[in-house]
């Protein structure tokens, strides 16, 4: 007898047609995670001690853009595929096939971070506490996108699995939707534990323990979810069973480990730019 398979739902790749433009899930997911993120931080900062005005907060919008896009980019490029775009530069430009990397857009906003804190003469850390507690919230969206575009699909799974399912470029094969198990972990859990923290007064006057329990957490999240995720077939796995998703977390879990150490030793009851 058969085991039942869910059936991959079938969407649209694009979620809003107008005319002959439309937006695709992955674009929209950026937005929306964009734009709520913004809102969210605007409430975040202005808690005590204040780290950085609205106006601030609101200027940080674009740096945020541009660190998540051309990080994301380029880290996909010299993480995953340097060889390729080596010889084919102009494929750089054709992001609209795909090809971003979360480890990349984290350098990128913590670069964004720490030219926009000195400009603004903020405190970094204490401004990176607050902007960092609600990245989950886009990666969560961000992975449901990946799931309803069908990519980044799991590792094959017993077919008596309730939720196992074949994904349409996924081959015969049941798999783990793996996008969802991502969009949990890394998303909600994270989420609830980033803004839980950044909540309390005692680690809100702690720079940098809650951007340390954000990448410490996400690192442990990432590495436990690529138990379950395909690795990506121009790679495959590292030595030792590893996945790259997975070598590319442990810097992140050694640096968060140590921001929130530095912020347990250092408490401080000021504003951030005071």
């Amino acid at each position: 007898m058969t085991a039942f398979l869910m059936p991959f739902p079938q969407f649209d790749p694009v979620a809003i047609h107008l005319g002959p433009v439309g937006i695709h899930w992955y674009a929209l997911a950026y937005i929306v995670s964009l734009a709520a993120g913004w809102m969210i931080a605007r409430r975040l900062c202005a808690l005590a001690p204040v780290v950085a005005t609205r106006e601030q907060v609101d200027d940080f919008a674009s740096w945020a853009v541009l660190g998540v896009v051309l990080g994301g980019r380029l880290g996909y490029i010299l993480f995953y595929k340097p060889g390729f775009y080596l010889t084919h530069p102009l494929a750089i430009l054709q992001v609209w096939y795909g090809g971003m990397s979360f480890h990349g857009g984290a350098l990128g906003v913590i670069i964004a971070l720490a030219w926009f804190s000195w400009k603004q003469k903020l405190n970094f850390l204490a401004f990176s506490d607050r902007i960092t507690a609600i990245v989950p919230l886009g990666l969560g969206i961000g992975r449901c996108a990946n799931f309803v575009n069908g990519e980044l699909w799991g590792r094959p799974a017993s077919p008596d699995l309730p939720w196992a399912m074949v994904f349409p470029y996924g081959g015969p094969l049941p798999r783990h939707p793996s996008e969802l198990y991502e969009a949990l972990a890394e998303g909600l859990v994270l989420l609830t534990v980033t803004l839980l923290a950044v909540s309390r007064p005692w680690v809100r006057v702690r720079f940098g323990f809650s951007s340390g329990l954000f990448l410490f957490g996400y690192a442990v999240a990432r590495c436990f979810c690529e138990m379950f995720r395909e690795p990506d077939s121009f790679i495959g796995f590292l030595p030792f069973g590893v996945t790259m998703g997975q070598v590319l977390s442990v810097p992140m879990a050694i640096a968060g480990l140590g921001l929130m150490a530095y912020g347990m030793r250092h408490p401080r009851a000021v504003a951030a730019h005071a």
